[in-house]
């Protein structure tokens, strides 16, 4: 019996100890007050974006620089080749100049590349070529024209090339032009090489 009352006072004690050591339970954290919820704003739609208009199509015509030069006074003049620039600027198209090599020489005592000539013409640098000494400025020419879809300032008519570039041969591909009285002309519309043009005999 005295065994028994031992083992009840001590389970008793055990079962004090660990409830005086247990922690107390943490208390909770007061919940945030709701937010009254915002009306969902339904975004509106996109409306379907317009098709850019398609970029306006550049009218380019290449003027044939090292012929130009020499369009007055049969001496070579920058001049001529700035005032058939400014000519086509003012008609509303898009200008590019090409070169020989040699072209600064002749105008200026000294060898000048594309930067410098697009300067003095008051043009971009990608509107302006002097092709690579002992290479024939034509082909470039006439390749440029070809992917333009442009056509030459020149007195030129190409007849060595003729056979690569049959264009050449089309009335109006090769505007020609010069000066009267002191004023450039070129011949635009064909005009000048209409009046040329023979006319046929009536049967």
């Amino acid at each position: 019996m005295l065994y028994l009352m031992i083992a009840v006072t001590l389970f008793f004690w055990a079962i004090v100890a660990w409830i005086l050591t247990r922690k107390p339970p943490e208390p909770l954290e007061p919940l945030d007050p709701l937010e009254p919820k915002k009306p969902v704003k339904s975004k509106p739609r996109k409306r379907a974006a317009k098709p850019a208009a398609p970029p306006a199509k550049k009218d380019y015509i290449l003027i044939d620089g090292s012929n130009v030069m020499y369009w007055e006074d049969q001496s070579p003049k920058l001049q001529t080749v700035q005032d058939a620039v400014r000519l086509l600027l003012e008609k509303g198209f898009t200008p590019g100049v090409m070169f020989d090599a040699n072209a600064g020489y002749l105008l200026f005592d000294g060898y000048k590349d594309d930067h410098e000539f697009a300067r003095v013409l008051n043009l971009r640098e990608d509107q302006v070529l002097v092709v690579a000494k002992g290479v024939q400025a034509d082909p470039y020419l006439l390749n440029a024209a070809r992917d333009l879809n442009a056509r030459i300032v020149t007195n030129d008519f190409f007849r060595d090339w003729a056979k690569d570039f049959p264009e050449v041969r089309r009335r109006g591909h090769l505007i020609q032009g010069g000066y009267h009285n002191g004023k450039l002309w070129l011949d635009l519309d064909g005009s000048h090489q209409n009046a040329k043009k023979p006319s046929r005999k009536k049967r």
